[in-house]
């Protein structure tokens, strides 16, 4: 039993155990090219959360990681099979119910650790944080945390060379042989102000990518996912003690 797991957590420990902050890994369900499991982003929310929880409850932080919420926004993906769309409304409704639970019982420090890039919680959060003004509401985004260009050579966003070679290092039974994945690559929109990403529209995913990918995976490894693992893990982690030991009403100097 890992006492800042909380799916692993008997009764009988909870009873004499309080946490400072609770941790929301959120994924989703979806094509990931040819060679990543469906699971990919849930996968990747599990491992991370565990592994930075367990950092940093070695080093004191009374955290508690809870089960990973497994679907996410997939709006755009609507035509691709099994892709399973949770809206944002659905989301929220999901959240003020989690809150309205650890705001109950006096956990009021809560961050969500976001592994799928279709969800954005920022508007969510504002929202919530009306209705629970005693608690501090949070969301991080693991795979904006490093520099990916530091650790790989090609650039991308979904199942590219970052992700496939996380998955190579926690998951590599899951990873097929890189010789029958796609080369992920993406279409760009032919309005400017898309191209130079300072407006948005929705990407039609089926449109953008001919085999679900966004970046080639073809220079992945177990060896570059491990790096980018533990490093990200050691920043989440960090993250997650600053926030254990932050006093909510004095953030600001």
């Amino acid at each position: 039993m890992r006492p800042y797991i909380l799916s692993e957590c008997s009764w009988k420990a909870l009873k004499t155990e309080r946490f400072d902050l609770a941790v929301l890994p959120w994924g989703a369900t979806e094509a990931h090219n040819y060679h990543l499991p469906y699971g990919t982003d849930v996968y990747e929310a599990d491992t991370i959360a565990e592994v930075a929880g367990k950092k940093a409850w070695e080093k004191g932080a009374k955290v508690v990681v809870l089960p990973t919420i497994p679907f996410g926004v997939n709006t755009g993906q609507t035509d691709i099979y099994l892709d399973i769309n949770m809206n944002p409304s659905t989301q929220l409704a999901v959240l003020k119910d989690i809150l309205t639970v650890l705001n109950r019982q006096g956990i009021h420090k809560f961050l969500i650790l976001n592994s799928h890039g279709g969800n954005d919680f920022k508007t969510l959060l504002r929202e919530l944080g009306l209705n629970f003004p005693k608690m501090f509401l949070s969301s991080c985004n693991w795979f904006q945390a490093l520099d990916k260009s530091k650790y790989f050579e090609e650039d991308g966003d979904h199942a590219d060379e970052m992700e496939t070679s996380i998955m190579m290092h926690i998951k590599p039974h899951l990873v097929l042989p890189l010789s029958e994945a796609g080369s992920g690559k993406e279409k760009k929109n032919t309005i400017k102000g898309f191209q130079e990403k300072w407006a948005w529209t929705e990407r039609k995913w089926s449109l953008v990518t001919e085999d679900t990918g966004v970046g080639n995976p073809k220079k992945s490894s177990a060896v570059k996912g491990k790096m980018f693992f533990e490093d990200v893990t050691e920043k989440i982690s960090e993250l997650i003690q600053d926030l254990c030991k932050a006093n909510i009403d004095q953030l600001y100097q």
